[in-house]
């Protein structure tokens, strides 16, 4: 079986973890992908470089237990997240979200709530460096709002 979280620093290849996710499972109908990148801009300031940090171990069990969730809720075959520490620059990708099911709407859904559960509750720390320094990046309101739609409230609210 292949690993459902992988906390890394490389860069991701989307069409291979697709392939991994589908090969040999002929029930799969449909595969939702989300793949987050790096912006150059957040919050009207130009942004150089983001160093991801997490808590080694504690993040993984964090991500599981939000793909067990996600198995709960929707009719899932499989679901893979991605996510990069370290540093990084604009465009790379930070974030791979990827669900199979039978059916387009299973994964759609599953997918959105692993991100916006990813968003607010995931263990890692974001710092941006910016012209004015770095800053250490806090939680939206918006991202809040996006997981207290699956009945969940933001542990930052």
């Amino acid at each position: 079986m292949n690993a459902r979280v992988s906390i890394q620093t490389q860069d991701f290849d989307l069409s291979a973890e697709v392939v991994r996710l589908r090969e040999q499972d002929k029930r799969v109908g449909a595969i939702c992908t989300f793949v987050g990148t790096v912006r150059d801009r957040n919050d009207g300031q130009s942004i150089s470089t983001m160093e991801l940090e997490h808590y080694p171990g504690m993040t993984e069990k964090s991500i599981e237990a939000m793909i067990d969730e996600a198995f709960k809720r929707f009719d899932i075959y499989a679901a893979r997240v991605i996510h990069r520490v370290g540093l990084l620059q604009p465009l790379d990708q930070i974030v791979l979200v990827a669900v199979t099911s039978a059916h387009r709407g299973e994964s759609f859904q599953a997918c959105e709530f692993l991100m916006d559960y990813l968003k607010t509750q995931a263990p890692f720390w974001k710092k941006e460096q910016t012209p004015e320094g770095a800053r250490w990046v806090d939680a939206r309101v918006s991202d809040d709002a996006a997981l207290a739609k699956w009945g969940i409230q933001s542990q930052n609210a």
